[in-house]
């Protein structure tokens, strides 16, 4: 008896330490996480007026609201920036699946070497590669003051193509190939097989590298300045230049719908991967 006693103990005193581990983490959230949420609301809904003793203060206020929603500029470049992140997601996803399909494919690839190779580029600096795609597009005759989406899209597929090959890669690795295997035995033809059975078990592939690259690629604003010489402004850009010239109000609340953005696309393929039952549990990124 004394001895089961013991053993309790000891697992509730392991156990309680183990705990601790996650104090960190918790920090972390509440610093870095929490506390920046809470200040971008705050300023979101306040504005700064000028008392009659000319000091300045905080009131609530639907300025900001308003001041974005009766705005057609922010309002196109808002609609701008989901169609570029549309499009730069689909364009990756078309390039990026069937490489990280033969990667993932051993007779094709029998080392790690070609997935590093696609993955190299996201070890160098972002700015060093957009200004490196610049220059070649410059080489190329593709001026991004003349062709501005053009050149934008090709620095945007070149920057995100890694975040979607990985996660498609990490996924497809893990394929059921008794599955395959059995759907080609039934009489399946490539194609019937492709969407039969490769097609549904890649889907959380699919979902990971498109939540990896579809809000990136609004909230930037490296990529499109440069590329397109100042020629197309996205939702980062328009941020970016708010809180740069000390308009935290407006900066806020936009902040607050790119996270709004955020929260609506991670609830929808969330719901999408949890409706697919063939897909679940074959390892997210």
């Amino acid at each position: 008896m004394s001895s089961s006693k013991t053993k309790a103990k000891v697992r509730r005193i392991v156990g309680f330490k183990r705990s601790y581990l996650g104090i960190p983490y918790l920090l972390f959230l509440v610093l870095f996480v929490l506390i920046p949420i809470v200040i971008i609301v705050f300023y979101a809904f306040t504005e700064t007026i000028t008392l009659e003793d000319g000091t300045e203060a905080l009131k609530f206020s639907f300025a900001a609201f308003t001041s974005f929603f009766t705005s057609p500029t922010k309002v196109n470049v808002l609609i701008v920036s989901l169609f570029v992140g549309l499009l730069n997601t689909l364009f990756c996803l078309l390039i990026g699946y069937p490489v990280a399909f033969l990667l993932a494919d051993k007779k094709v690839n029998k080392n790690y070497v070609m997935v590093m190779l696609f993955i190299m580029p996201m070890w160098i600096n972002f700015v060093l590669r957009t200004g490196a795609t610049r220059d070649v597009l410059s080489w190329m005759g593709l001026y991004g003051g003349q062709h501005p989406y053009l050149a934008t899209m090709i620095g945007m597929v070149y920057n995100y193509l890694p975040f979607t090959i990985l996660p498609l890669y990490s996924t497809m690795i893990k394929l059921d190939k008794a599955q395959i295997e059995a759907a080609r035995d039934l009489g399946c033809n490539k194609a019937q097989t492709f969407f039969k059975s490769i097609l549904p078990q890649s889907i959380p592939g699919i979902i990971s590298a498109a939540e990896m690259v579809f809000m990136p690629t609004m909230s930037s604003y490296v990529i499109s300045d440069t590329l397109s010489e100042g020629k197309l402004t996205l939702f980062g850009n328009i941020i970016y230049l708010n809180f740069s010239q000390n308009m935290l109000n407006e900066g806020s609340f936009m902040s607050l719908i790119m996270l709004a953005i955020i929260v609506i696309t991670m609830v929808v393929t969330k719901k999408f991967s949890k409706n697919d039952g063939q897909t679940k549990g074959a390892g997210l990124w």
